[in-house]
């Protein structure tokens, strides 16, 4: 393979392209940041939704586990390409619609990406948290750029102490990154063996002590007081953020181009790491709630995430110096996640250039296979993300983006079966598997329409607009810069007959498919927030 460069003519410049030099075992340690991504919103989650909150986390993590096997099957059938599962659902998708295609991408990244805004910030306020007392200048002084009170009430632009130390932390992954995987994946297993631990602690260590309360998860209602419509809004918008974190390992696909055995390295690495985070997205709210108890879990510092690294290393047994090395540690856990994030979210843009999706520049890699154009994009992008105010509001616009590519892809894989039957699978997933996926796919949908707006009134609208920004970007690659004319490496793997594609084979029922999931988004949204918007 030949990666695009953007070289003027008579400047020597090396080509260089991704490398297969690593096993499942790499990838299941670069995913292995997916467990901190809990940390994210348990506090938010907990706050919102009231004692149930630790089965929003356990009934996501369970429909993510059964999702992977979907997207398993389908990486398996493009070993050539990177980027992860919204590649491999882009190309089902490219037979029915040149607009869907690219949408799946694209919601993915918009998906992935601000986990570097939101790990960094978290991590940002644990270490000032910890330094500094609440009432420290540097921890409320701000320099206020725009207000965005119109999309939620005190959303703004800002520059404070946490998006500068965040910022810090960001550039300090970018330079992890910069070695490539196979450098990156040592890095990770040396950090994950260390910032798993305290995870893991608080998930075991509080059942132990007799520290998780019976009497904490009772009355089993939500925080409006009952199983009424307002209850099941609040308790749908809790499953809908937890979407976010519990389903994310799924970027341990992302890396089948760099595999050395990507037959059998796709399943193992993919299988494993939600196993791993089945433990974890269940036992860890689990004890947070069993441990805090109602009134514990609505304090501000649980709600906007500050306090909540003091409160693990309290349940992990920890205080004085021991609380402090846990607190540290729940930090590098959160730079794991960063850090899994950036790898995935970058070779999504990469493989998005080579295909022909996104701009050209994109496909550039360094000497260490690292594809540092969309690792510079990346970090770009969340710097600009971390001068907003609200991280759960970015977080939940971000989830639309993720739910959206969650339909496309577990579509994807049943779509792939009708038209690519006669190819052979490294793995083929169990029929009923594929059909749960496939239904997962439109309770994911129904999900995004009933939670969504729980995090704010502009959360839905917000995300559709950031959904319609592939358009233009698209519209100017495909048909500007290729002249309507996909690249070569777009149709690689996707078994072509003389550089052409065959003939769609499932007729009407992508389009189908499609409809119902529009029908169930905003349906849904009508009736738990009685508008469209």
């Amino acid at each position: 393979m030949s990666v695009i460069n953007d070289v003027p003519e008579g400047l020597a410049l090396q080509n260089y392209e991704l490398k297969r030099s690593i096993t499942w075992k790499d990838a299941f340690w670069v995913a292995s940041g997916v467990p901190a991504l809990v940390l994210f919103s348990i506090g938010g989650i907990a706050a919102l939704v009231g004692s149930p909150s630790w089965v929003c986390w356990t009934l996501s993590v369970i429909f993510g586990f059964f999702q992977a096997f979907v997207y398993a099957e389908i990486a398996g059938l493009f070993p050539g390409k990177s980027g992860g599962a919204s590649v491999y659902g882009a190309a089902a998708w490219v037979r029915y619609s040149k607009i869907i295609a690219p949408l799946s991408l694209w919601s993915n990244w918009l998906a992935w990406t601000p986990v570097l805004t939101v790990g960094s910030s978290v991590a940002a306020s644990y270490i000032l948290a910890n330094m500094f007392p609440s009432t420290a200048s540097i921890m409320t002084a701000k320099l206020t750029i725009l207000d965005l009170g119109m999309l939620k009430e005190g959303l703004e632009v800002r520059i404070n102490a946490v998006s500068v130390v965040a910022t810090i932390l960001l550039l300090g992954t970018f330079a992890i990154q910069h070695r490539g995987i196979l450098g990156t994946a040592k890095v990770q297993t040396i950090i994950g063996l260390v910032a798993l631990t305290p995870l893991l602690l608080i998930g075991v260590v509080p059942f132990l002590t007799g520290d998780v309360v019976s009497s904490h998860f009772t009355p089993f209602v939500p925080l409006s007081g009952a199983w009424d419509k307002a209850g099941w809004t609040l308790f749908l918008g809790g499953i809908y953020l937890a979407a976010w974190s519990s389903y994310a390992f799924e970027t341990a696909v992302c890396y089948t181009r760099e595999f050395r055995n990507p037959e059998t390295d796709t399943f193992k690495a993919i299988f494993w790491s939600g196993v791993l985070c089945l433990v974890a997205f269940t036992f860890v709210p689990m004890a947070f709630q069993g441990y805090l108890g109602q009134e514990g879990m609505t304090a501000p510092g649980i709600v906007d995430g500050s306090g909540v690294a003091a409160v693990m290393a309290t349940m992990a047994g920890g205080s004085g110096v021991i609380g402090n090395i846990i607190i540290v540690m729940l930090v590098l856990a959160l730079l794991l996640g960063v850090s899994t994030s950036m790898a995935g979210s970058s070779r999504t843009l990469y493989q998005g250039s080579i295909d022909g999706w996104l701009p050209r520049y994109l496909s550039k890699v360094n000497k260490h296979g690292a594809p540092t154009r969309a690792m510079w994009t990346d970090l770009g992008f969340n710097v600009v993300l971390l001068t907003l105010s609200d991280s759960l509001f970015v977080l939940a616009v971000s989830n639309i983006c993720y739910l959206v590519f969650i339909f496309l892809n577990l579509q994807s894989g049943w779509i792939h079966r009708i038209d690519n039957a006669h190819i052979k699978r490294p793995y083929r997933c169990p029929n009923w598997i594929m059909a749960i996926g496939a239904t997962l796919g439109f309770v994911n949908a129904f999900l995004l329409g009933a939670g969504a707006n729980v995090w704010g009134a502009g959360t839905l609208v917000t995300g559709s607009v950031a959904l319609a920004l592939i358009l233009p970007v698209f519209w100017y690659r495909h048909y500007f810069v290729d002249n309507g004319v996909f690249p070569a490496e777009m149709l690689k793997d996707l078994h072509t007959a003389d550089g052409l594609l065959s003939a769609p084979k499932a007729g009407w029922l992508p389009f189908g498919a499609l409809g119902l999931g529009l029908v169930l988004v905003f349906g849904t949204n009508v009736y738990f927030h009685g508008s469209l918007w």
